[in-house]
């Protein structure tokens, strides 16, 4: 079971969402260090190093919604509320 899970629903087709959700995976290896790649309409991501060492999940995409699973490992799960609420505030950004 994901320490995070947060679903988004969205109104673009599914090209575009994939788009919006490979910006996401983008800017999460860029400030975490986290490696992704997709698989099928899922974006499986994790890092290896760093601040966010031990983190894994995915951004899966549907043609109604982006839904964005993270296991945090257990140094980062007293972080959870201020990641949930960057995560929140990334998808509405790109949504």
């Amino acid at each position: 079971m994901a320490t995070i899970d947060i679903s988004k629903p969205h109104a673009l087709s599914k090209d575009d969402a994939k788009k919006k959700a490979e910006e996401l995976a983008r800017t999460m290896a860029e400030k975490f260090g986290i490696d992704w790649h997709w698989d099928g309409d899922t974006i499986r991501f994790d890092a290896s190093k760093g601040a966010a060492k031990g983190t894994k999940g995915e951004v899966a995409v549907t043609d109604t919604a982006v839904r964005v699973a993270i296991d945090l490992p257990f140094m980062l799960k007293m972080m959870k509320g201020t990641i949930e609420s960057k995560v929140n505030e990334k998808l509405a950004q790109i949504l």
